[in-house]
């Protein structure tokens, strides 16, 4: 007995692999890993065809019927997750800013490491504020967050629904999640490194035979890297505020 695929329930998991495709590619979460892009793709469409099974297949089913409408919705569920990612990719993107501007200030922005996470050449504290976030946030399941959120994102802006119902400022306001939260992590070191310059220029003032550049390289180096593994331990409220900016991100986007 031949099974018949109903078209609509096809066309549905199409543009849902769309929405979910941009969190195993572009994610640096699930999408950082060295998978196979063909994976990735299977990945995206059994996910996305359990979700049409669970009942997200769009109510309006002449969406999926007129072809015009359909690569519409197509395009806008593509938008919808890249958009989704977003929120992703500020939340860490937090930790690498922070480092970032901690490697400027020690003085380790002239060099940097191979990133495993992006491949590509990234700074030292950086990166390592960006795996240390990454660890944490498999450790407390937040992959199975994500998931649990594209749901949530079908139920509040299901397939078909026009992108004009997106809350594009919610997009800018994340931009200031990055700032914020990447400040926040490295303020301990970023003020004592602050004081430490204010008194190694009165000590140039006051003795002008000194060499304070041969001085200032290691002494930085060493208070910045001390005071950041220091304050390791009050680093939890951070990464619980970076994660929770992903949820509350998603539900201002989605309206």
């Amino acid at each position: 007995m031949n099974a018949v695929v109903d078209p609509l329930w096809l066309a549905a998991v199409f543009l849902l692999a769309l929405r979910v495709a941009p969190l195993f590619v572009m994610a640096p979460v699930l999408g950082s890993t060295d998978v196979p892009v063909r994976v990735r793709v299977l990945l995206s469409l059994a996910l996305a065809a359990m979700l049409a099974s669970a009942g997200g297949v769009p109510a309006d089913a002449g969406v999926l019927a007129a072809p015009g409408a359909f690569l519409a919705a197509a395009a806008a569920e593509l938008v919808i997750g890249v958009a989704l990612v977003f929120g992703v990719f500020a939340a860490f993107g937090a930790f690498l800013f922070g480092g970032r501007l901690l490697d400027m200030q020690v003085g380790f922005g002239i060099a940097n490491v191979f990133d495993p996470v992006t491949r590509t050449q990234g700074p030292l504290l950086g990166g390592t504020l960006g795996l240390l976030a990454l660890v944490v946030f498999f450790a407390v399941d937040g992959h199975h967050l994500l998931i649990r959120g594209v749901v949530y994102s079908l139920e509040r802006f299901p397939p078909g629904r026009p992108l004009s119902a997106l809350n594009a400022a919610a997009v800018v306001e994340q931009f200031g999640t990055v700032f914020a939260l990447g400040v926040l992590v490295v303020s301990p070191a970023v003020i004592l490194l602050l004081l430490l310059d204010a008194g190694l220029a009165v000590a140039a003032r006051t003795m002008p035979q000194m060499n304070v550049f041969f001085v200032a390289m290691p002494l930085k180096v060493v208070a910045g890297v001390l005071m950041l593994a220091l304050s390791m331990r009050y680093l939890a409220p951070a990464l619980a505020r970076a994660f929770d900016s992903i949820g509350t991100y998603w539900q201002r986007l989605l309206g």
